[in-house]
């Protein structure tokens, strides 16, 4: 019998492993992580998440949705993700892709594209994000074209606008930050324009940076109790298995 409930205690604990903790972890990445980063495509539509570690808390990226005008590039599968800030208090998302506005496409004379980008942010629990950042640099190549990234952030919630962000060209690289009373998940709604003028107008890398503070203790994760809890009983189980065997 003991050998028997020793078994079952190991094999218990071995189903848990196999399907409480992966699913916590289901189709992440943490960017920064040994330089790892993604490709948009590879977030629309799937439930994947990307997650950022900072000194505090680690904050995780999802439900991203992405559009761009005229069949401009880059396409999803351009536009690479990379971890911004890793490590520091306030990290986030490095986009990265040839977004551009030619002067001329398609006959059509000082284009004007637009790139939409959604997503929401999520701290982990006992956390509050109170803060955001916008950067970039834009090229207009010496012309008359411009560029601009605006953003509205709501409350993932109750819907409701927290703040806006504007960064654009001219002058060049431009920066914004905004502070807010602190929630838990925000929905980012990107809109980058871009007016090709007389020689076209482009932006490579824009970034995209959160802080936030914790609110109470963390909540551990039910696979990580559950996997504590089997833990245990395996632990005494081997006890009074040896404990019969040296008796014997």
């Amino acid at each position: 019998m003991q050998k028997r409930s020793l078994f079952l205690a190991l094999a218990a604990g071995v189903l848990v492993w196999g399907l409480g903790a992966p699913e916590a972890r289901a189709g992440n990445t943490v960017l920064g992580s040994g330089g790892n980063q993604v490709t948009l495509d590879t977030l629309l539509g799937t439930g994947n998440t990307v997650s950022v570690a900072a000194s505090n808390e680690t904050d995780t990226y999802s439900l991203f949705s992405y559009s761009n005008s005229l069949g401009a590039v880059p396409l999803a599968a351009g536009v690479t993700l990379t971890g911004l800030g890793v490590g520091t208090a306030e990290p986030g998302i490095a986009f990265g892709g040839g977004f551009t506005a030619p002067q001329t496409l398609g006959g059509v004379v000082n284009t004007i594209i637009d790139y939409g980008i959604t997503f929401t942010v999520t701290a982990p629990a006992g956390h509050l994000i109170d803060d955001a950042t916008s950067s970039g640099v834009f090229s207009t190549f010496g012309g008359t074209g411009s560029g601009s990234i605006g953003e509205t952030l709501l409350n993932a919630a109750t819907l409701k606008a927290v703040g806006t962000l504007e960064i654009a060209s001219p002058p060049g690289a431009v920066s914004d930050a905004i502070t807010f009373p602190g929630v838990n998940s925000i929905i980012v709604q990107k809109d980058l324009i871009l007016v090709g003028g007389s020689n076209g107008a482009s932006i490579s890398i824009f970034n995209q940076g959160f802080s936030s503070t914790g609110s109470g203790p963390k909540v551990p994760e039910p696979a990580s109790l559950a996997l504590l809890g089997i833990g245990m009983t395996g632990f005494f189980a081997f006890r009074r298995f040896f404990k019969r065997t040296s008796v014997v």
